[in-house]
């Protein structure tokens, strides 16, 4: 759970692996709680929406279409700094033919990890811990 010592400014923030720790630090402490939460389901939108819209470029055989989608992909998880992902995306951007399998795999397991270390982040910023 995210704790903020509002005495000192203080925020800690839990492990993550997903999303990289000095912006997620960032993201926790600086900005208000709600609006925290309004980044996470943004965030959470877009991914759902660019996930969807890339696996039926694919199924259509719209590389292009999938590489512009990547490029969203790529944008937002840089934005919130989900690290791994944003790595992902942007080579799923430059991919010459249709992505392996693997690759889709790996882009939505990262998906999923980094809007879980989010969600956690968001859920201790809307209720802070005391320090103690």
């Amino acid at each position: 759970m995210t704790r903020i010592d509002r005495a000192s400014g203080v925020c800690e923030v839990p492990a993550v692996n997903a999303i990289d720790p000095f912006i997620a630090q960032q993201l926790a402490a600086d900005l208000p709680p709600d609006v925290f939460v309004g980044v996470v389901r943004t965030f959470e939108a877009d991914l759902a929406r660019l996930a969807q819209l890339m696996v039926d470029a694919v199924k259509a055989g719209d590389m292009e279409s999938y590489r512009r989608c990547a490029h969203g992909l790529a944008g937002a998880a840089g934005a919130i700094g989900a690290r791994r992902l944003e790595a992902l995306a942007r080579r799923a951007m430059s991919a010459a033919g249709e992505p392996s399998a693997t690759e889709v795999v790996l882009l939505g397991q990262e998906a999923k990890a980094a809007l879980a270390e989010l969600f956690t982040l968001s859920s201790g910023a809307a209720n802070p811990g005391s320090a103690s």
